[in-house]
């Protein structure tokens, strides 16, 4: 079995003492935190308790700014990538499944993916909240808007690690409605 990172919506986040009402159900990658779900977490960011496991080590952000953010560079990675059919499908899947599941919050359960480290779990989601995050979205925001080409080339030849990831309506760990 692989670890994953999963990524949920949410129409609120979760907290202390409940997880929220629906969640539904966005992807999950397979032995990483791709550079999509970070730039979907990338927009309003915030550490808050786990839908999954007990520590803090969930993220949730804003939904519509982050979808936003990775639309963006997905078109911008389709520029330099524009007679690819397997891309321009991962983009429509993605898009057409972000339309679906649309909420006010996503939610990054990044368990599976910290525990690999061998560092304090709870640390290493602060500091994927705090500068992983902040600098993929960064990156992502000057190769929008044309400032970024080299870091754009390096996405655009790896294109299936940092976007392809398996979009569903229902993950590993999936919640009743």
């Amino acid at each position: 079995m692989a670890n994953r990172s999963y990524l949920y919506s949410a129409d609120s986040t979760p907290n202390e003492a409940e997880i929220p009402k629906r969640i539904r159900c966005i992807s999950e990658h397979n032995w990483d935190i791709p550079l999509a779900h970070k730039l979907m977490a990338g927009r309003g960011t915030t550490v808050v308790p786990s839908m999954i496991w007990n520590p803090p080590i969930g993220i949730a952000a804003d939904y519509a700014d982050g979808a936003a953010l990775l639309r963006g560079l997905l078109r911008a990675v389709g520029k330099g990538l524009e007679d690819d059919a397997e891309f321009a499908r991962c983009v429509a899947t993605t898009t057409a499944h972000l339309d679906k599941q649309q909420a006010k919050y996503f939610v990054l359960e990044t368990g599976e993916i910290v525990s690999m480290t061998g560092e304090d779990p709870a640390a290493s989601v602060r500091r994927l909240a705090s500068e992983d995050i902040p600098d993929a979205v960064a990156q992502a925001e000057a190769a929008i808007a044309g400032q970024n080409d080299d870091w754009l080339a390096s996405v655009r030849a790896d294109w299936q690690r940092h976007f392809g990831s398996f979009y569903s309506e229902a993950l590993y760990f999936s919640f009743p409605n």
